[in-house]
């Protein structure tokens, strides 16, 4: 690598008009880079692995931006997955990033997710990871406007209910379910009493939050959790859970990324 470096730099001083000549336009006004700024990009490593760029017109071609990315510029936060550390690692870190970004345009949560257990209810999280997302949703400025899609179950479904006031929604074939936690206790007794525990208290806290959000009493929610319950959207306007089903196109202004107008 210190040969092709040394070689590079020989090649610069070998042709110095060339390569200190200030940048040209060409015919379409777009900034035409030189030759030090091409070679540079091409031969330097950065973190070992070596970065070389496309040109079209003097424009720099690269990868497109990822998907959760360019739902990011829109302030959409999707989760699509069970509640696993990786997933709420991620829906934290975008809530914290909108709300630095700007602290008074709301962010829109989209929800399809199986709560803390797979679709054949097999537990696969905790519901701290649910607590968590929670609790930084009204850490965050922004109001937070929260709409089901698909299934919003268990943990998922507390944290649809968490939504601003007012901005809780489902779309039409939405199905939601109330459950209480699933233990995933193994070992000796003593351990499996001790998660026991944590597993009831993980419960009431769900049910208070589901509560406080829908205008019930805690021990209504606590019962109706005692065995799954499943509300289709209407019913969940009734319970309280939700404010309103969306059954129109357009219901949420979308505005380009901001990005794009740098393309």
């Amino acid at each position: 690598m210190l040969f092709r470096f040394a070689a590079v730099v020989f090649s610069l001083l070998a042709n110095p008009c060339n390569a200190f000549t200030p940048a040209a336009f060409n015919v379409h006004n777009r900034r035409i880079p030189t030759l030090i700024e091409r070679t540079l990009e091409q031969h330097m490593v950065n973190g070992g692995a070596e970065r070389q760029y496309e040109y079209h017109d003097g424009a720099r071609i690269g990868p497109p931006p990822d998907l959760p990315s360019l739902l990011l510029h829109n302030r959409i936060v999707y989760i699509g997955m069970p509640l696993v550390p990786a997933v709420t690692e991620l829906v934290i870190a975008e809530l914290l990033y909108l709300n630095y970004e700007s602290i008074s345009d709301p962010i829109t949560m989209y929800i399809n997710s199986s709560g803390t257990t797979t679709a054949n209810g097999q537990a696969v999280g905790f519901e701290t990871e649910a607590f968590a997302i929670a609790d930084v949703m009204k850490y965050v400025r922004p109001p937070v406007h929260t709409v089901a899609l698909g299934q919003a179950f268990g943990a998922a479904a507390m944290l649809l209910s968490q939504g601003k006031k007012g901005r809780r929604f489902a779309l039409p074939n939405a199905t939601i379910l109330l459950n209480q936690p699933r233990s995933q206790a193994r070992g000796q007794a003593s351990d499996i009493a001790i998660k026991a525990r944590e597993v009831i208290h993980n419960r009431k806290t769900t049910c208070d939050l589901i509560a406080s959000a829908c205008g019930k009493t805690s021990e209504e929610v606590m019962e109706d959790c005692s065995r799954v319950k499943y509300l289709q959207p209407n019913e969940a306007v009734e319970y309280g859970l939700i404010d309103k089903v969306i059954q129109t196109k357009g219901a949420f202004s979308v505005k380009n990324p901001s990005f794009l107008g740098a393309l």
